[in-house]
């Protein structure tokens, strides 16, 4: 083939660590749109962000020459910089190290963004830690209880 293509959608989980401010309600929005401009960036499309105030939900398709490590650290590197010029009370902001990262089939794109854009109605029900596992059994993760949700 004389062309490189692809098409990969994630969905991309992450954390502020237990130390840091909660990002408030009424910045949460230009929060996700700033993280979706740095998704854009590195050359990879935003097509979602959301979360809560305590993290963040990505729904984004990888360019061919990105990967999602390079990615998590651009985004988080530079939105946590950038976080902390909203407000004096973010000014020991940060996220935590770890990250999910799930494939997203063509066929549940649009159930994964309804997921993403719901995330104020779904956390009523159900907190991140149980979301976090309930991922994590769904497709099949190994990992170790210890670590899941320390800073």
């Amino acid at each position: 083939m004389s062309q490189s293509l692809c098409k990969i959608y994630v969905h991309i989980i992450f954390h502020i660590k237990t130390t840091s401010p909660s990002i408030l309600e009424e910045h949460l929005e230009r929060v996700h749109s700033y993280i979706g401009q740095l998704i854009n960036t590195t050359g990879c499309q935003s097509i979602l962000v959301g979360g809560v105030s305590n993290h963040v939900h990505i729904v984004c398709q990888l360019s061919k020459s990105e990967t999602i490590s390079h990615l998590l650290e651009e985004v988080k590197r530079n939105s946590s910089r950038w976080i902390k010029t909203i407000d004096d009370r973010y000014r020991d902001f940060a996220w935590q190290g770890g990250y999910a990262a799930f494939s997203v089939s063509e066929s549940v794109l649009p159930k994964t963004i309804d997921y993403v854009r719901n995330q104020k109605t779904h956390h009523k029900k159900i907190s991140f830690q149980n979301e976090y596992l309930y991922f994590l059994k769904l497709y099949r993760v190994k990992y170790d209880k210890r670590y899941v949700f320390s800073d």
